[in-house]
């Protein structure tokens, strides 16, 4: 018995396969490459498949119970009738077609004024040539890949392709002034849904994108607990009982599969920076010496910011002196778990519960010193979970069968560990570094 969760990521096909009781008992990865031209950013789509065949060779296909899939959020393909591609795929963060935005926003400004960003998948639609053709969500093409024909597509890939998730409902009136076929758009269930059947009888769920997966993975889905990814970026996702409307537009928010919402967002600052600022050093002794100093930088990597304000003339500043290497890593450390308290305090006045616990994942988790940081400028619990994959998190969702996701998790995710916080908020210091986000105008 054993259920398998597929992540699709932009450098790697990963596969997991857990036991009833969370225990991994297998897993394999294989790389992927994409092709950035500018704001273009493309994948083949075939070689999703041919890496995941392999995958799933290597963790074991027999005596399956289920296979759930996650991919980046809003990167999709066209194909023909019987499902081949007829375009590449494009990419979450490409952005040719973003001066659409203003078009789909004028289509129904009600329903996207605040919430469309133009690296979404339906600014990119609107480019494409529909005809004959339908629009395919990454995960989507590898499930139907996996049963043999066409499948619908989940609420969470479909969000950014422009569906209605409280009207559960493709946004007729809309399409119908842009000009956009209902044909081309896929069926939409609930995660969880049984899609289909492999030749070997094993059912593919669906699934749900990649940072709702890793919200699973940590087991950060009752109201209170929240799911903190940090790499390259920063992303947040929490649980709501209602739907948070933010006339800003930084905070969206996924469906429950349980009922209610995951808002959250993704901000444009995280570990990214360090690369940029400090090419070529040892960050794990810097993280081993590293101690809160009277410094701090907001980490962009490049003009604009998401998350938790909405700034595209955001740019990057430091406030007190960063002399060396150390006080350069400090202050981005401490930049990032402004952020990341800011954005819950954000969230907090949307409506949202208080925080009472952080499940820390992503690469960032690798630092100690960062993990102690954030539980310290958070002042709540942190926890970090066994094994934070987003892939997990699918084979949790599979296990699920499509029925108690919360209590599914509560079975198989374990927690590592726990950092209680000490007490050093570095309160004066944040309060400097609001201030002078308010005085240059990002927070509106």
């Amino acid at each position: 018995m054993g259920w398998i969760g597929l992540d699709l990521g932009t450098q790697s096909v990963r596969a997991v396969l857990a036991d009833a009781k969370g225990g991994v008992v297998s897993r394999a990865t294989r790389p992927l490459t994409s092709h950035r031209d500018g704001v273009r950013h493309e994948q083949d789509p075939q070689a999703w498949l041919t890496a995941v065949d392999e995958v799933l060779a290597e963790v074991g296909v027999t005596d399956l119970d289920g296979i759930a899939i996650c991919s980046t959020s809003g990167t999709f393909l066209l194909t023909d009738s019987g499902g081949r591609p007829v375009t590449p795929a494009l990419m979450y963060d490409d952005a040719r077609s973003a001066a659409r935005r203003d078009q789909i926003v004028d289509a129904d400004p009600d329903r996207w004024a605040t919430s469309m960003q133009p690296t979404w998948a339906l600014p990119k639609i609107l480019d494409l040539d529909l005809a004959g053709r339908r629009v395919v969500h990454s995960a989507d093409f590898v499930a139907a890949h996996l049963v043999g024909h066409p499948v619908a597509t989940d609420t969470s890939h479909a969000l950014k392709t422009g569906y209605d998730l409280i009207a559960d409902a493709w946004p007729t009136a809309a399409f119908d002034k842009l000009g956009l076929p209902l044909t081309a758009f896929p069926e939409v269930v609930r995660p969880g849904s049984e899609l289909g059947r492999t030749p070997a009888g094993v059912p593919v769920y669906a699934g749900m994108t990649d940072g709702c997966a890793a919200q699973i993975a940590a087991g950060a889905l009752s109201p209170g607990a929240w799911n903190s990814v940090l790499g390259t970026t920063l992303v947040l996702k929490g649980v709501s009982d209602q739907l948070l409307t933010d006339p800003t537009g930084a905070v969206y928010s996924h469906r429950h599969p349980d009922g209610g919402w995951l808002p959250g967002g993704a901000s444009s600052t995280g570990a990214g920076l360090l690369t940029e600022l400090l090419p070529g050093a040892d960050l794990d002794a810097l993280d081993r010496a590293a101690h809160p100093i009277e410094a701090v930088t907001y980490p962009l990597t490049k003009t604009g910011e998401r998350f938790p304000f909405v700034a595209p003339q955001a740019e990057r500043f430091t406030l007190g002196d960063t002399p060396d290497e150390l006080h350069t890593y400090a202050a981005v450390l401490q930049g990032v778990a402004f952020i990341e308290r800011l954005a819950f305090e954000h969230l907090e006045t949307l409506g949202a519960d208080p925080v009472r616990s952080v499940s820390l994942t992503g690469g960032a988790t690798r630092s100690r010193y960062w993990n102690q940081l954030r539980a310290d400028v958070l002042g709540v619990p942190v926890e970090l979970p066994a094994v934070p994959d987003p892939a997990y998190g699918m084979a949790v969702l599979a296990a699920s069968g499509g029925t108690d996701l919360t209590g599914t998790a509560r079975r198989m995710v374990r927690v590592d560990r726990v950092l209680e916080p000490r007490g050093d908020r570095l309160d004066d210091l944040y309060g400097a570094f609001v201030a002078e986000l308010d005085r240059r105008g990002y927070r509106g």
